[in-house]
């Protein structure tokens, strides 16, 4: 795999008809910068927005990924990132005169035939890979889902498909090397759906654009003549041929016998690009669809954007330890003598965090709390928590380095036992509700296993430069 970005060489334009909205739009790839990223930008909008090709941004999963920010929506975005997959392009523009790229053949090949023709040129900078280092995995059980990332030191995908649906059957496929087999065995693999879906899908408002040649319908009943009269009259298509239950409509010729399975790999190539980082993992998906594929990509960037944010702020590696000391001046304002965390031993990113505090008798609060029977304060241990708390509010979105956490209330606060010189104060903190500025986390805190304290904390995000008299610390 690539060690190095990649952008394309000069500028390529496509138009087509989208397979949803059957809008026609004129498609350019441009180059872009490293660190860039993929990003759509609605050139017909005012102002030109950018919709970045991320999981934050996923509004509707039905036959498609839709990605929007703001006011831009963009349609059907998953075949072209799994092209950009697939040639190892890190970071492009992709203009759109209108909601929905074109569909082409209902593959990836003509956009990685238009992107090959502009040239992939390297960049300086190197490719932040997440390398999956446990396995992640992702269960719908109602919908009979499974997607499962292993360690590997490379990309390899399999995917199995089961619509129990004897027209089709079960089918399997796997990727295991992306650039000898990528663009030979997959990108020209095309979208499918069954002869009974046809009419339900053109009713919800899609399919607008489709027709046989961006599109194979399998047979999977007997109709008469007049539903498929009707049917294929919606689909453009004149003069329709319909086989036995197993065939396709017009008798379609398929590029691989399991073409359907290896459209399915494609599409979980595009869907996995939203992760927003290059992956070195083994993915094994059962019945993978747009849905599943999006909500464990959101469960593979959360990991990565928690690698992200441990890199920057860890500089230095220790076992058994996410932030040390140094870390935590680094994400903290807090400094002596109001710093009451030592280090992190846990850190799920928007879920929860375990701090520690080792409590020892040159604490500046024991001479006088209180002289001859040392307790630590329970308002100092609700802090600490605080503070274990504020490290958990990081989300590797936004720029925490100009954030501050205000502490809005502390409700239902219990104090089970003392607190005293020797103990280590182990703090759970708990993501109980986030939105955008607001918090509510459930606290709580051990010594020795044992219940020391607890609290539902609540919290607003500000940015520093709104307090008054406010600086960074250094």
């Amino acid at each position: 795999m690539e060690k190095y970005q990649h952008t394309i060489k000069h500028p390529v334009t496509l138009e087509g008809i989208g397979l949803h909205t059957g809008v026609n739009t004129t498609m350019t790839f441009k180059p872009a910068p490293p660190d860039y990223g993929i990003r759509f930008q609605r050139v017909d909008l005012p102002e030109k927005p950018e919709v970045p090709a991320l999981a934050d941004y996923v509004v509707e999963v039905a036959r498609g990924t839709t990605i929007q920010f703001g006011e831009a929506k963009v349609y059907t975005t998953e075949h072209i990132l799994a092209a950009l997959v697939g040639l190892q392009i890190d970071n492009v523009i992709i203009e759109l005169n209108n909601i929905e790229p074109p569909i082409c053949d209902g593959s990836a090949k003509h956009f990685v035939d238009v992107l090959l023709q502009a040239g992939i040129e390297q960049q300086q900078a190197l490719r932040d890979y997440l390398v999956v280092d446990e396995t992640i995995r992702y269960v719908d059980e109602k919908d009979g889902v499974d997607i499962v990332a292993l360690p590997t030191d490379d990309y390899r995908l399999t995917v199995m498909i089961d619509y129990s649906n004897p027209a089709l059957g079960s089918q399997h496929t796997g990727l295991f090397n992306l650039e000898k087999e990528f663009i030979e065995e997959f990108s020209s693999a095309r979208t499918f759906c069954f002869l009974h879906e046809v009419e339900h899908l053109y009713e919800r408002g899609l399919i607008q654009g489709g027709n046989l040649n961006n599109a194979i319908v399998i047979v999977d009943r007997e109709l008469p003549r007049k539903d498929i009269d009707r049917i294929t009259k919606k689909l453009g298509i004149r003069d329709a041929i319909v086989m036995d239950k197993g065939g396709t409509l017009n008798n379609k010729q398929l590029h691989y016998k399991n073409e359907p399975a290896r459209h399915k790999l494609l599409d979980l190539m595009g869907d996995l690009a939203l992760i927003g980082a290059p992956l070195k993992a083994q993915i094994l998906a059962a019945r993978p669809g747009h849905a599943s594929n999006v909500e464990f990509a959101k469960k593979v960037r959360k990991k990565y954007l928690q690698h992200k944010l441990v890199k920057k702020y860890q500089l230095e590696g220790k076992q058994g330890t996410v932030f040390d000391v140094s870390a935590l001046q680094r994400i903290l304002p807090h400094r002596f003598p109001f710093l009451l965390v030592d280090k992190i031993i846990e850190f799920k990113l928007d879920e929860k965090i375990v701090g520690v505090k080792n409590v020892t008798m040159n604490e500046w609060f024991f001479e006088g709390h209180f002289p001859g029977k040392p307790v630590m304060p329970g308002v100092l241990i609700i802090e600490a928590m605080a503070q274990t708390g504020g490290v958990l509010l990081l989300n590797g979105v936004e720029n925490p380095d100009g954030k501050l956490a205000m502490f809005t209330s502390i409700n239902n606060a219990k104090f089970r036992r003392p607190v005293v010189p020797g103990d280590t104060l182990v703090m759970e903190v708990t993501m109980q509700n986030r939105r955008a500025r607001m918090a509510q986390m459930n606290a709580k805190a051990f010594v020795e296993g044992v219940l020391a304290a607890e609290a539902d904390l609540s919290a607003a995000i500000v940015d520093r430069t709104t307090l008054p008299g406010s600086s960074n610390p250094q």
